[in-house]
């Protein structure tokens, strides 16, 4: 016997949208502003002494960048230092599946045989995975691509600005 009722999808809870983004983008919804909201002290964060040469490396490459449209304060190092090390894996792992892909020519790498004789997907493919999907989460939550940036207008930091919503235009 088969149900009428429709098949629903379990729904993502819904994080709270950065007040700074909720001003960028005109309050659309019209809800009240927190009042009490921390405020970071603006600068850049170091970076994290963990951080292996391409992660020091996507790390000086997005510092600049991030402060220079005010999208970094100097208690986001964590955050950026995770988005960076997912960057370093997942190239080590795509680099380490190319390197493979040379001696396989029938999977390309994508999969291996176990020492029963099965066939199983390449760790490393679901490691590069993993490691891609961690850095695109963390990269939406610096605007760092282009859906994320759509309805973001940033502006550099001023020292002189206020702490009302003109800090922001």
């Amino acid at each position: 016997m088969t149900s009428n009722l429709p098949i629903t999808r379990q729904a993502m809870p819904m994080r709270p949208k950065p007040t700074a983004l909720r001003v960028i983008e005109g309050n659309r919804g019209g809800r009240p502003l927190p009042k009490h909201e921390p405020k970071p002290r603006r600068g850049l964060p170091p970076a994290p002494p963990h951080l292996d040469t391409r992660a020091r490396a996507e790390w000086n490459r997005l510092v600049p960048e991030l402060h220079s449209i005010g999208m970094l304060t100097v208690i986001d190092g964590g955050v950026l230092a995770a988005y960076c090390m997912a960057y370093s894996r997942w190239i080590e792992a795509e680099d380490a599946i190319a390197r493979m892909k040379e001696r396989d020519q029938l999977t390309g790498a994508l999969m291996i045989k176990t020492t029963n004789g099965n066939a199983i997907q390449n760790p490393l493919v679901g490691t590069a995975h993993k490691a891609m999907l961690l850095m695109c989460r963390f990269a939406v939550e610096y605007g760092l691509t282009p859906a994320a940036r759509a309805n973001v207008e940033a502006r550099p930091y001023d020292d002189d600005e206020g702490d009302g919503p003109e800090k922001y235009f």
